[in-house]
C-alpha cells in the first residue's frame, strides 16, 4: 500500500518560503505557547527577521556555520528560524556538553560564530580559548553590543538577502552514534522539511492539534517540531525540560493532543504514582521510536493514549517506517519515498522473519544527508549502491512490518541520547590510574541501556569507583557518565590485540552501582539527574 506524505517531498519551497506564506495567509495563528505567552506566526517571523538582520550586520553571512547552545526557550525557536531564513548553517550543541566533547565539535565544525546562553559560560569559555571563534553572541549578558538581546532588536525594514535554496546545507548535526569520533551530518533544507513531513505521517498530525515539546531543540527531532506546526497549522507547547511528575498536568494546561517520546520516556511515566491526572487530558497519540514491547499496551491502557512507533536515522533526518495501525512491537512499514530492506553481511536480502541489517534507500534524490562534514571516508562509506547501512539489526514479517532487534554498532542508547563508547573511553583512559577501559551497554529497567565501564588499571594503581565518577562528571555530559564500574586484570582480545567487546560480560551483579551509592550527578544549571527525572 502506497502512503502519500503530507506536502510534497520534492517541493522546492524552502522553510523560509513556508514561513513567508504562513505569515501572509495565517498571521494570527498561534504557533507556539511558552509559559503564559502565546506566539503567533506573525510575531515569530518578525522577531526571526530582526535577529537575522542582526546576525548579518555582525558580519555573519549565508553559508557560515554558527554554534547554537541555548536553553529550551522561545528565543531558541526564533534563533532557528532566523538562521534558516538567512541561510546561515545551524550547528546545534547539546547544552550539557563540556570538556573534550564540546571542544571537538567547536573545532571540527569550524564555526565563525556561536550563540551561547550565559548559563553555559563555564563550559564554553575554555573552548573559546583554544578555538578562536570570531564572533561570540552571549544571551543574557547586559551591556554587550553583540548580546543576543541587542541583535534581536535590529531593524528589519529592509528585505533579507536571498536565503538558502532547497538543496543548500542548512544544518550541521553531530551524532555520537558510532564507535569513532562524532560525525557531522550535512542536512539540507529539503531534508529538514521531509523529516517534518514524515513525523506528521507517523503521528497523524492535523490542523488544530497541539504538541508538547519537551525534547531539547538541539535534537533534530525537537528542532523539527516547529516545522511540523508550520506545515499543519498546529501548535506546539514548549516546556523547559522533561518532567515526569508534571507531564500530564502540562498536557492538560496546554490542551495537548500529541506527545513525542523516546524509548526511556514511556517507562519513566509509567513509574509515576497512579493518579487522576493519568486520564485528565486530551492527548490522543504518542509518537516516536524505541517503545519497549512490555510497555506498549500498559501505557495505552493506563493513559488512554495510542502508540505510534516509527524508525529513522540522522542521515535521512526523518522516519523511514511508520506503525500507524498499532501492531505491538513493530516499527511499522516503509514510508514512501523510502525503501527499507533487511540484508545479511554479504548484502543479500534476508527472507521474512530472518534477522539482518536494516538498510534504507531514498527512492527520489535530495532527501538524504549530503554526507559528513570534513570526513570524506565516512561519506564514501555512508551508502553503497544507494543503500544507507544503518548498523541496526531487525527483521521483516510476512505482512511487510519491520521489527528492531538491536545495534551492530558500538554505541549505546541511554535516556534518549546516543552515547559513543569511543568518546567515553577516550576521556576515561586519560585518568592517571586507568590503563585501558571498555564501555558496554547493559539492560535498563527504563527500556533502553545503562552504561557499564570495565577498567584495567595501571600496574600498582588503585581507584575508587566514586572517585572515577566524580572525575568523569567534570569532563563529560551527565548522560555519558557510567552507572556501573567493574575491574579486570586484562581483556579478551583479538589477534590484533583489540578488545573483544562481544565477549565482555553484560552482568551487573558484581559491579559498583552509582545509583545504589546514593551519589547524584549534576546535570548543570543546578539541576540533578534525579530532579530532572522526578520533575
Amino acid at each position: 500500500m502506497q502512503i502519500a506524505l503530507p506536502g510534497t517531498p520534492l517541493s522546492d519551497r524552502t522553510v523560509r518560503d513556508l514561513l513567508d506564506e504562513r505569515a501572509r495567509d495565517h498571521p494570527d495563528h498561534i504557533l507556539c505557547r511558552f509559559e503564559d505567552r502565546a506566539y503567533s506566526i506573525r510575531e515569530l517571523t518578525e522577531r526571526a527577521d530582526r535577529l537575522a538582520h542582526g546576525l548579518l550586520h555582525a558580519g555573519i553571512v549565508k553559508g557560515d556555520r554558527v554554534l547554537v547552545m541555548l536553553p529550551q526557550h522561545v528565543d531558541h525557536v526564533i534563533t532557528i528560524f532566523a538562521l534558516l531564513r538567512a541561510g546561515i548553517v545551524w550547528v546545534p550543541v547539546n547544552v550539557h556538553s563540556k570538556g573534550e566533547a564540546l571542544a571537538f565539535i567547536a573545532e571540527h565544525a569550524q564555526p565563525v560564530a556561536a550563540i551561547v546562553d550565559e548559563a553555559y559560560r563555564d563550559a564554553f569559555e575554555p573552548v573559546l580559548a583554544i578555538q578562536g571563534i570570531r564572533t561570540l553572541i552571549w544571551r543574557g549578558r547586559a551591556g554587550d553590543p553583540l548580546a543576543f538581546e541587542v541583535l534581536a532588536r535590529c531593524s528589519a525594514t529592509d528585505a533579507l538577502p536571498p536565503g538558502p535554496g532547497p538543496d543548500d546545507i542548512v544544518c550541521l548535526s553531530y551524532s555520537s552514534g558510532t564507535t569513532g569520533e562524532p560525525k557531522g551530518s550535512l542536512v539540507t533544507d529539503r531534508g529538514l522539511r521531509t523529516g517534518a513531513q514524515t513525523c506528521i505521517h507517523v503521528a497523524g498530525m492535523a490542523r488544530g492539534d497541539v504538541m508538547l515539546l519537551w525534547e531539547p531543540l538541539h535534537h533534530l527531532a525537537g528542532g523539527q517540531v516547529p516545522l511540523i506546526a508550520l506545515l499543519t497549522l498546529s501548535t506546539f507547547a514548549l516546556v523547559p525540560r522533561f518532567s515526569a511528575s508534571r507531564f500530564w498536568v502540562q498536557a492538560k494546561r496546554y490542551g495537548v493532543t500529541h506527545v513525542h517520546y523516546l524509548g526511556g520516556v514511556l517507562p519513566i511515566l509509567l513509574k509515576q504514582p497512579v493518579g487522576p491526572a493519568d486520564r485528565d487530558h486530551n492527548v490522543r497519540i504518542a509518537w516516536g521510536g524505541g517503545c519497549p514491547i512490555q510497555v506498549w499496551r500498559m501505557f495505552e491502557e493506563r493513559f488512554g493514549v495510542a502508540i505510534r512507533e516509527g524508525y529513522g536515522l540522522t542521515e535521512i533526518t526523518s522516519f523511514v517506517t511508520a506503525n500507524r495501525l498499532g501492531r505491538t512491537g513493530s516499527i511499522g512499514r516503509a514510508i514512501p519515498p523510502f525503501e527499507v530492506c533487511i540484508l545479511d553481511d554479504d548484502r543479500r536480502p534476508m527472507r521474512d522473519g530472518e534477522p539482518g541489517e536494516i538498510v534504507v534507500k531514498p527512492q527520489v534524490p535530495g532527501l538524504a544527508s549530503k554526507g559528513y562534514f570534513r570526513n570524506a571516508e565516512a561519506t564514501a562509506n555512508m551508502q553503497r549502491d544507494g543503500w544507507f547501512h544503518t548498523g541496526d539489526l531487525g527483521y521483516r514479517d510476512e505482512d511487510g512490518y519491520f521489527y528492531f532487534i538491536g545495534r551492530k554498532k558500538d554505541s549505546v542508547r541511554r535516556r534518549g541520547e546516543n552515547v559513543s563508547a569511543w568518546e567515553v573511553e577516550r576521556v576515561i583512559n586519560q585518568h592517571p590510574a586507568v590503563e585501558e577501559s571498555a564501555l558496554v551497554g547493559v539492560p535498563s529497567e527504563l527500556g533502553e541501556d545503562d552504561l557499564k565501564v570495565i577498567l584495567r588499571l595501571v600496574k600498582g594503581a588503585t581507584l575508587l569507583p566514586l572517585d572515577l565518577i566524580r572525575w568523569c562528571e567534570e569532563r563529560m555530559p551527565y548522560f555519558q557518565v557510567p552507572r556501573y564500574v567493574a575491574f579486570v586484570d586484562d581483556f579478551p582480545r583479538t589477534p590484533t590485540q583489540r578488545i573483544k567487546k562481544p565477549d565482555l560480560p553484560r552482568t551487573t551483579e558484581d559491579c559498583w552501582d552509582l545509583e545504589a551509592s546514593g551519589y547524584v550527578l549534576s546535570r548543570g544549571g543546578g539541576t540533578s539527574e534525579r530532579e530532572a527525572a522526578n520533575g
